[in-house]
């Protein structure tokens, strides 16, 4: 499958296909299945109706059971589809099985999420991470999925015998790309490493934007920093991480990032390959748990996000929880469930939309960036104006008193900050 680049020809349509096992409620399935439809068309496809189908038994095969396999070809011929989406996990096998079977290209969902990482990927990072995840992908899809991969190549050389399978050449080629790959991701890693640690050295509290796709993480960073990312009601709209300094009333500067969002079940390839994109998630001081409140499977999609940050090494870190799009749910539900969740501690009710619950939002921030604070008590020579412009620079001047000879100040430093004015901090207090 490839995503429609030209506007002149008919954009590729898709029949998305969600499996019920026995066990799961046709509900929850139909849920999964607009999941699946959302994501098709976020990848520029036109999508028809999802196929919801209850399968009692996996074929090993096919997936599908004879009959279904001939009912979808009857469908997705009907709707003309050029591709048959599964919401579920395909083996190389059945992949290939199930393309001859219905004569049309087949991907399974974490194909699918691949094509639209790949699309959307705008940083060097990003497209090399997408690169080793396809890759990752591909690599093991190199079953002799297609006849071309049986032929065989002559030896070269010295070395005589029938030579190198076609399968062979792709399977190596792919190894050495992959280290390819990984060697490059490991220098931005290194480059990323170094800004950080530049980052460190600034005195500025750290939070993070994370969420299922398609929160609102954007839209709520663009309103709270005045910046222009990407928001659009799809998901994975935002891929590379984005950071911004926000000054909150109290006068308090921050630093705030906007990263890519969660998903249920992500593909293991982009766990591994898309780590260092959540990098800026580890280095936070605080997150910012965006839930779409009007999404009626918002419960599980933040079990989904929490469980993710718990096997990255991130579930201990403190976690604010914001319920946003408030404007969206039913006015009938909305006084009952807003006041519910509102005297849950740490949990916040917002529209981003409307400007809802945002001063709420941006106390709260303050009183978290000032638990990382220490109040000095100094008094400064009025003729060392360096040195009061150092400390307001590097720190929140919460008092100023201005005397013939020396100027009292009360301000408030971080610990890095303080560590760094240590010598300062020693003389000017001492002074007082």
């Amino acid at each position: 499958m490839t995503l429609p680049t030209d506007r002149l020809k008919r954009p590729e349509r898709a029949l998305p296909v969600q499996v019920m096992p026995a066990e799961l409620p046709r509900e929850r399935a139909t849920v999964m299945a607009r999941e699946l439809e959302r994501l098709a068309r976020g990848a520029g496809l036109v999508v028809s109706e999802p196929w919801v189908v209850r399968l009692p038994k996996v074929a090993a095969a096919t997936y599908l059971g004879k009959g279904q396999v001939d009912h979808l070809r009857e469908l997705a011929g009907g709707l003309e589809a050029d591709v048959v989406i599964f919401n579920n996990p395909l083996s190389p096998v059945q992949q290939r099985n199930l393309e001859r079977a219905l004569e049309r290209k087949v991907v399974d969902r974490t194909g699918l999420i691949l094509e639209i990482f790949a699309a959307r990927a705008r940083s060097r990072e990003g497209r090399l991470q997408v690169a080793l995840a396809s890759l990752l992908y591909q690599q093991s899809r190199l079953v002799r999925s297609w006849t071309h991969l049986e032929r065989q190549r002559g030896g070269v050389g010295l070395r005589g015998g029938p030579g190198e399978t076609q399968i062979e050449v792709d399977r190596r080629l792919a190894r050495d790309r992959i280290q390819e790959l990984r060697r490059s991701l490991e220098k931005v890693v290194q480059t990323r490493e170094l800004h950080r640690q530049n980052r460190q050295q600034v005195p500025f509290f750290a939070a993070a934007l994370v969420g299922y796709t398609n929160a609102g993480k954007s839209a709520l960073f663009n309103r709270l920093t005045g910046a222009s990312v990407q928001v659009a009601d799809q998901l994975f709209a935002t891929l590379d991480p984005t950071m911004r300094g926000v000054t909150l009333p109290s006068g308090q500067r921050i630093i705030l990032s906007d990263t890519v969002g969660f998903i249920r079940d992500l593909p293991h390839p982009l766990v591994a390959a898309f780590r260092a994109t959540l990098e800026e998630v580890m280095e936070a001081d605080l997150l910012l748990h965006v839930v779409d409140l009007s999404d009626p499977e918002w419960e599980e999609q933040s079990r989904s996000v929490l469980a993710v940050l718990e096997e990255m090494g991130a579930g201990a870190k403190p976690i604010l929880t914001i319920m946003n799009k408030a404007d969206l749910i039913d006015p009938a539900n909305a006084p009952g469930l807003t006041e519910r969740l509102a005297s849950r501690p740490d949990t916040l009710v917002i529209s981003t939309l409307t400007g809802q619950g945002i001063p709420f939002l941006l106390e709260a921030l303050s009183q978290e960036a000032g638990r990382n604070e220490e109040t000095w008590q100094l008094h400064l020579p009025v003729t060392d104006g360096a040195i009061l412009a150092r400390f307001n620079r590097e720190g929140r001047i919460l008092q100023r008193t201005d005397g013939e000879t020396h100027i009292a100040l009360t301000v408030a430093l971080t610990t890095i900050a303080a560590g760094r004015l240590a010598p300062l901090l020693k003389k000017y207090v001492s002074a007082s």
